[in-house]
């Protein structure tokens, strides 16, 4: 159930982003890779000990300068490192134990990731044909 909610939820997002143009700011993508890297910190201060909060601080802060090379530089860092925070969700709990993270949000954040990426990728492909 939770990878059809993250799935639904990345559809409405995402979605709702393209109808009301809002993804035509550079900015929104970037902004939700950081949001969502950052909820990992948020279940360690829940319910996690200081040197989970702290791995936390450090794995989210490998996708904010992903976010912000990709505003400055390349969309597709943007949607690569959403695709990837996915993958990351997948393996999370074997790489740093944190007992804040509720069980359904892996697959959750994993379906939600996924899909975010693949919109702005194909946002993107979609962007490019229309320019030449």
């Amino acid at each position: 159930m939770e990878y059809f909610i993250g799935l639904a939820l990345a559809v409405i997002v995402a979605g709702g982003a393209t109808v009301l143009v809002m993804d035509r700011e550079r900015s929104l993508y970037p902004a939700i890779l950081i949001v969502v890297a950052s909820y990992y910190v948020l279940f360690a201060v829940m319910g996690a000990d200081r040197p989970t909060l702290l791995l936390e601080i450090l794995a989210a802060s490998g996708f904010t300068p992903l976010a912000l090379l990709g505003f400055k530089n390349s969309p597709w860092l943007i949607a690569a490192a959403l695709a990837g925070h996915g993958v990351f969700d997948s393996v999370h709990h074997l790489l740093i134990e944190n007992p804040g993270v509720p069980l359904w949000w892996p697959g959750f954040c994993l379906a939600f990731d996924g899909i975010a990426g693949a919109w702005l990728a194909l946002r993107i492909m979609r962007q490019k044909v229309a320019n030449t």
